[in-house]
C-alpha cells in the first residue's frame, strides 16, 4: 500500500478506535487499535516495511521529547534519588537479572538477545502507570515515584537495548568498551540536548525581541525541535538520540514557565498540537503492532522448533519475571523508607503487587522491538527474531489486559486507565472513571473542595442565574435559547460525576416528570381538537410525535441500547414525517403554522400539568431532583418561545441578544471561579482549567463576532 495511503489509513483507525473505546469502556483503547491492525491486516493484507532509523525518528523522538515536557517538578524533585535509582538501577536490574532468567527459562533465546529483549520491555507508560496508581490510592511517596519512574526509564531501557542488539548483531561484547561508549554517548547526549535547546530557546527569544512572535511559526518550530535534536545527536555526534530529547524536553519545560504570561495564546496552542501529535503517534504504533502481529505469530505458529502453545507460555513466563523484579524493588523501597521514617507507609506485599501491575507496556517498547534487524553482521538470520517480537507483542497485550482485569478485583473499584494520547473529554483533561478520586490524589485536594467538574456545574448555575436576572420580554427567545444550552452541559456535567447507584434515581425522577409533561400535552391535543381549535390532521401528526417521545423512554428505561442507534432512528422518524407532510395534499405553510400553535398550547399545558402534579399530596416536591425539573421547565419555556408566530425580530437582532447574553453570563462564571478560589474551595489547578475554558468560550464568542462583521 502506498505510504500516503497508508498514514490515512491508520489515522482513520485511531479515530475509529477512540470511537469504539467510549462504548467497550472496560478494554483499554490500546487493546482496540491493537485488534484494528490486526483485523486490517488479516481482512486487507496491509502491511507495513519499516525502517530503523525513521522509526525511531518518526516515533520516539516526539514521544520522549514531551514525556520530557510534561515532567513534574515539585513533587517529583522532592524523590529525584529513589525516581533516578528505579530509572536506572532498576532497568539495569531488570535488564541484566530479566535477561538471564529468560536465558535459562527459554534456553533457545540466545544470552544477548534475551538480555535485549528485557531491556525493551523495562519501560512503562508513564500515562497508564500515573492513571491506573491514582485509581488505587498508592502511597504519595509511592505514587511519584512510579510516576516520575515512568517518565525516565524510556531513554535508559533504550539505550542498555541499543546495546545488548549491538552485541547480538557482532557476536561480540567487550565490558570495558561497552561502559565507556555507555558514559559517551549518555554524557554527549545530555550535553547535545541541552544545549541544543538553550540554543533553539536563545533563538526564539532573539525572533520574537524582533517582531518574529508569530504563534503558528513558533509552534511549527516546537513541533520541530525533537526531531532536530535527535538527527543531529545520532548523525553528527553519534551520541543517544534518546537521552537528547528527554534531557531537552525536561529544560524546556524548566524555561518555558514564563512563557504562560509572555505568549499565553503560544502555550496553550502548543499544548493541544502536542496532544493530536502523541495521539496519533501513539495509536498508530499500536495499530501497526497489530498489523505486525500476523507476520511474528505467522513465523513463530509454523517454526518447527517452537511450539505455539509453548511460545504463548513463554509470554507469560517473561512478563512474570519482570513482574516480580518490580514488586520485589516496590517492596524493598517501602522497607528501607520505613526503616529510615516509621512514620512513612509499612511495607505492604498488596501496595508493591498493585504497583507491579501497573507498569504497563506501551508504545516505546513496541517502537523500539520493531527495530530489531533481520540479520546480524555474519548476513545469517537474526536468532529467534519472530519469537523475540512475538513475546515482546504478548507481554505488551498481557500487561494491559492484567492491569485492565486484575488491578479493578484487587482495588475493589473500576480503574481509570489511559495510554500516552488517550482521548481528551470537552473540558480538555484526560477521562477517568472517577475524577474526583484523581484529582485528590494529585491536587492533594481537601474533601471539602470541589472537583473540577463539581466546579464547572456550580459556575454554570451561575451563568444561568445570570441570565434570568437580564430576561426581559424582548430577548426572552435568546434568553431561553441560552439557558437551555447551560443546562444541557450542567445535566451532562452532573451525569458523568455520579456513581451508577448515584445516577439511577436521578434518572428515574427524571423520566417521571417527563411522562407527566407528555401526558399533560396529550390532554391538551385532545382538548383543542374537541374545541375545534385544530384540525383533525394537525392533531394526529402531534400525538404521533408525543407517542414517539414515551416510547423512547420507554426504551431508556428497559433497553438502554447505544445512542447513536437511537440517534438515527430519531433521525429516521423526523424524515419520514416531512416526507409525509410534503406529500399531504394539504397547504405546507398552514400545517407548519397549525403544528406550531399545537406546540405552544400543549407546553404550556405541559408546564401546568407539571405544578399540579407537584401540588399533589401524595407527592413529594423535595424528592425530586431540582436541576431536573427546572430543565424540563426551561425545555417548554423554550418551545412556547420558538413557536411563537410573530418573531418580528431579525436574525441579526437575535444574535445580538444572545451574544450580550453570553458576555454577562460569562462574567457571572468569572466571578463564581474567583469567589470559589478565595474560599478555598477549589485548587489553583482547578480554577485555572476553569478559567482557561472560560477564556475558550469568550475567544471563540469574539471569533464569531468578526466573522459576523466580515459577512
Amino acid at each position: 500500500m502506498p505510504i500516503i495511503e497508508l498514514v490515512i489509513l491508520l489515522a482513520c483507525l485511531v479515530l475509529l478506535s477512540n470511537v469504539l473505546s467510549h462504548y467497550l469502556v472496560a478494554i483499554p483503547v490500546s487493546l482496540i487499535q491493537v485488534g484494528l491492525g490486526l483485523g486490517v491486516a488479516l481482512l486487507l493484507n496491509v502491511q507495513v516495511k519499516l525502517q530503523t532509523d525513521w522509526f525511531m525518528l518518526v516515533f520516539i523522538a516526539p514521544m520522549l521529547y514531551n514525556d520530557g515536557r510534561q515532567f513534574p517538578k515539585q513533587e517529583l524533585w522532592e524523590l529525584r534519588g529513589a525516581i533516578f535509582a528505579n530509572a536506572i538501577v532498576l532497568v539495569f536490574i531488570t535488564t541484566i537479572l530479566g535477561g538471564f532468567l529468560i536465558h535459562i527459562l527459554i534456553p533457545t533465546i540466545p544470552l544477548a538477545v534475551s538480555i535485549a529483549l528485557a531491556a525493551i520491555l523495562s519501560p512503562t507508560d508513564p500515562m497508564a502507570v500515573q492513571s491506573i496508581s491514582e485509581g488505587v490510592k498508592l502511597p504519595k511517596e509511592i505514587l511519584h515515584l512510579v510516576s516520575g519512574e515512568s517518565l525516565i526509564n524510556d531513554a535508559s531501557g533504550l539505550i542498555g537495548f541499543k546495546y545488548a542488539l549491538a552485541a547480538a548483531v557482532t557476536g561480540s561484547f567487550v565490558l570495558g568498551k561497552a561502559i565507556g561508549d555507555f558514559f559517551y554517548i549518555s554524557l554527549v547526549g545530555l550535553a547535545v540536548g541541552l544545549a541544543l535547546i538553550t540554543i533553539i530557546q536563545l533563538i526564539r527569544d532573539i525572533l520574537r525581541r524582533e517582531g518574529i512572535n508569530d504563534t503558528v511559526f513558533n509552534v511549527v518550530l516546537q513541533i520541530l525541535t525533537p526531531f532536530a535534536i535527535y538527527f543531529v545527536a545520532e548523525e553528527w555526534f553519534h551520541a543517544s538520540g534518546v537521552v537528547a530529547v528527554v534531557a531537552a524536553g525536561v529544560l524546556a519545560h524548566v524555561q518555558g514557565s514564563h512563557e504562560a504570561e509572555d505568549a499565553p495564546e503560544l502555550r496553550l496552542v502548543t499544548e493541544k498540537v502536542w496532544n493530536i501529535i502523541v495521539y496519533l503517534l501513539n495509536g498508530i504504533v499500536f495499530l501497526i503492532l497489530g498489523i505486525e502481529l500476523p507476520v511474528a505469530t505467522q513465523a513463530t505458529i509454523e517454526g518447527n522448533h517452537t511450539n505455539t502453545l509453548h511460545a504463548i507460555f513463554d509470554v507469560l513466563i517473561v512478563w512474570g519475571i519482570l513482574l516480580l523484579i518490580r514488586v520485589a524493588w516496590t517492596y524493598g523501597y517501602m522497607l528501607m523508607t520505613w526503616l529510615r521514617n516509621h512514620e512513612k507507609s509499612k511495607p505492604s506485599l498488596r501496595i508493591a503487587t498493585l504497583s507491579g501491575l501497573s507498569g504497563v507496556r506501551g508504545a516505546i517498547t513496541m517502537a523500539g522491538v520493531f527495530t530489531i534487524p533481520t540479520v546480524i553482521a555474519t548476513g545469517a538470520a537474526f536468532p529467534e527474531r519472530s519469537l523475540v517480537l512475538f513475546i515482546a507483542a504478548g507481554v505488551i497485550i498481557v500487561s494491559l489486559v492484567s492491569a485492565a482485569g486484575i488491578l479493578p478485583l484487587m482495588a475493589a473499584k473500576s480503574l481509570p486507565f489511559m495510554t500516552r494520547g488517550s482521548s481528551l473529554d470537552e473540558d480538555g483533561t484526560v477521562v477517568v472513571a472517577d475524577d474526583s478520586e484523581a484529582a485528590d490524589v494529585t491536587a492533594e485536594a481537601t474533601p471539602q473542595q470541589f472537583t473540577y467538574k463539581q466546579a464547572r456545574i456550580y459556575v454554570l448555575q451561575l451563568a444561568v442565574q445570570n441570565i434570568e436576572e437580564h430576561r426581559r420580554p424582548e430577548n426572552q427567545r435568546a434568553a431561553y435559547d441560552l439557558i437551555l444550552d447551560q443546562q444541557f452541559q450542567i445535566r451532562r456535567l452532573e451525569v458523568a460525576s455520579q456513581t451508577a447507584d448515584e445516577l439511577q434515581p436521578m434518572l428515574t425522577d427524571e423520566m417521571q416528570l417527563r411522562l407527566v409533561a407528555l401526558a399533560g400535552e396529550r390532554q391538551a391535543v385532545k382538548e383543542m381538537l374537541v374545541a375545534g381549535e385544530t384540525s383533525k390532521l394537525g392533531a394526529q401528526a402531534y400525538l404521533r410525535r408525543i407517542e414517539r417521545r414515551e416510547q423512547r423512554l420507554s426504551q431508556a428505561a428497559h433497553k438502554p441500547g447505544l445512542p447513536t442507534l437511537r440517534s438515527l432512528r430519531l433521525m429516521l422518524s423526523r424524515g419520514m414525517q416531512s416526507l409525509r407532510i410534503w406529500l399531504t395534499p394539504v397547504d405546507s405553510d398552514k400545517f407548519r403554522a397549525e403544528q406550531l400553535a399545537i406546540q405552544r398550547v400543549a407546553s404550556k399545558a405541559a408546564i401546568k400539568s407539571l405544578s399540579q402534579y407537584l401540588k399533589q399530596t401524595g407527592v413529594d416536591e423535595q424528592q425530586f431532583d431540582r436541576q431536573a425539573l427546572y430543565h424540563l421547565i426551561v425545555h417548554y419555556r423554550n418551545r412556547i418561545e420558538s413557536a411563537k408566530a410573530d418573531h418580528s425580530l431579525s436574525r441579526a437582532d437575535y444574535e445580538r441578544q444572545l451574544q450580550a447574553l453570553r458576555i454577562k453570563s460569562l462574567g457571572a462564571e468569572r466571578a463564581g471561579v474567583q469567589h470559589l478560589l478565595e474560599s478555598g474551595q477549589i485548587s489553583l489547578r482547578t480554577a485555572s482549567k476553569l478559567r482557561q475554558f472560560i477564556n475558550y468560550s469568550e475567544n471563540l464568542l469574539m471569533l464569531n463576532d468578526l466573522e459576523a462583521d466580515d459577512d
